[in-house]
């Protein structure tokens, strides 16, 4: 960790939720490398999202709150080994528990020096299993709509990993066993991806709906056409009904993300009325013959 997550954010630490939650998108449209170009971008945007993923879930920032930046190597049953070893140590033998990158600790021994005499080595107080890990892992909209199989790399280590199709952004995909190791027989941690989709060109993601433009000539929406839409898994066709305007939602049933415990979400097309950039002498005589010849007035209601 670069540097403290509240720090990071730009909020003090008695921020609420939704002041955490404005700041991180507030950095997050900031510094995403798909809109800013700047090399540094990059490694700020993930900053960023490393400290709202802990910051914005009560329970993980309460451990970051009270054990910092260590907060991930620290056991679950942590106050219960304490407890015991003070029992050990004749009540604690007037030794206070230091945390070095802690927020809220007090002076003593650090984590090391902790775990060492307290846990491990021939203390007799068992093994201790491994702690849960999480990464992020980054996909494009058509990755998380299909699903598949990725080999990825973290801290020099190899991951194969199987991708639901229709993940979510924020949903988090389980590695039993691949997170951090253990002490002794006890059993390792989990290593959780928590997946991000990278923001797309052409379609928008709401839950499991994808939203898409749909240009259409001015004929077409006059008179109605049926006309292609891209989706993620191809293309498909539409029925462009007459008399449409921009803004007008044409529903492409089952055709958004894939829902493997349900229904699929929709694909909604919106209809963007283009209009020639450049049109030609005949193109502007017929628009200039309808334009005298039409009584529509889109400024009225109809």
């Amino acid at each position: 960790m670069a540097r403290d997550y509240y720090e990071a954010l730009g909020v003090p630490r008695d921020a609420g939720t939704e002041e955490i939650q404005q700041a991180y998108r507030k950095l997050a449209r900031k510094y995403h490398p798909d809109v800013n170009k700047d090399p540094t971008a990059e490694d700020l945007f993930k900053e960023a999202n490393e400290a709202y993923q802990v910051l914005s879930d009560p329970d993980t920032r309460k451990r970051y709150d009270r054990f910092g930046a260590d907060f991930r190597h620290v056991p679950d049953d942590y106050d219960e080994r304490v407890r015991a070893s003070a029992g050990r140590y004749g009540g604690g033998g007037g030794r206070r528990v230091h945390f070095r990158h802690g927020v809220g600790g007090e002076g003593g021994v650090d984590f090391e020096d902790l775990f060492g005499q307290m846990f491990g080595g021939g203390g007799g107080y068992g093994p201790i299993p491994g702690a849960d890990q999480e990464a992020e892992l980054e996909l494009t909209l058509e990755e998380a709509y299909r699903g598949g199989k990725r080999t990825l790399r973290l801290d020099g280590r190899q991951y194969d990993v199987d991708i639901p199709a229709g993940v979510l952004d924020g949903q988090r995909i389980r590695l039993a066993g691949q997170g951090g190791r253990s002490n002794g027989d006890a059993p390792p941690g989990d290593l959780y991806l928590v997946v991000r989709i990278k923001p797309h060109s052409r379609f928008r993601v709401q839950g499991r709906d994808i939203y898409v433009d749909l240009p259409v000539s001015p004929w077409e929406a006059v008179l109605g056409s049926t006309v292609v839409v891209p989706t993620p898994g191809g293309e498909a066709k539409v029925k462009v009904v007459p008399g449409s305007s921009t803004g007008r939602k044409l529903r492409l049933r089952g055709e958004g993300m894939p829902n493997p415990r349900g229904a699929n979400g929709n694909l909604y097309a919106e209809i963007k009325v283009m209009v020639p950039p450049k049109p030609t002498a005949r193109e502007r005589e017929l628009f200039q013959q309808l334009a005298t010849e039409s009584n529509f007035d889109p400024r009225k209601e109809t």
